[in-house]
């Protein structure tokens, strides 16, 4: 089995920790305290082959901006969230794309990486379109964007299978066999 290691990335509040919950345990969790860290296994099976995701659901406050290095060094895949009902998550999303690119030493091309909007349930309140996003996104480089609802399970599963499938294409000889001592 390969170990994959993931690290989520958004402001506070965009829902990290509901999405990870939601695809490792299958439960909406609309309250908690605001993470610090949290890394959450899941095996999965991707056609013939057997993964065992570690997902890094990081802080998204300033005070723990200091640890997404650390992450980000060990990760392997990253998803980069915002709410669609908050502008200011959005625009935020450079300067993690920025980050990822400078402490990977490699352009976003050649970086497993996967934009979601969260909180499309929300439609209501959208202040993102999706237009907006997509565009984005393909100023990048054609990362992958996809618009989620922790809350209604919308393409959760879908995007964290479309970012081990990026891993894989881009970094097929990064996936390690489990050690006991690593760090995340």
């Amino acid at each position: 089995m390969l170990n994959l290691k993931i690290v989520l990335l958004g402001s506070g509040s965009v829902g990290k920790s509901a999405i990870t919950i939601q695809y490792v345990n299958g439960e909406f969790v609309d309250q908690y305290d605001p993470t610090i860290e949290d890394i959450y296994r899941k095996a999965i099976e991707m056609g013939n082959d057997h993964f065992m995701l570690e997902i890094m659901d990081t802080a998204g406050t300033e005070t723990f901006l200091s640890m997404r290095d650390l992450y980000i060094r060990n990760g392997q895949g990253f998803i980069l969230v915002y709410s669609i009902t908050a502008k200011s998550t959005f625009y935020e999303l450079e300067a993690m794309k920025d980050q990822v690119c400078r402490v990977k030493e490699a352009p976003v091309s050649k970086i497993p990486m996967i934009v979601l909007g969260n909180k499309c349930d929300l439609e209501p309140n959208r202040q993102v379109s999706s237009k907006d996003a997509e565009s984005l996104c393909k100023k990048w480089g054609d990362v992958e964007f996809i618009e989620t609802s922790a809350k209604t399970k919308l393409n959760i599963s879908q995007a964290f299978e479309q970012l081990v499938k990026q891993i894989r294409t881009k970094q097929p000889a990064k996936p390690t066999k489990k050690s006991k001592c690593q760090l995340f």
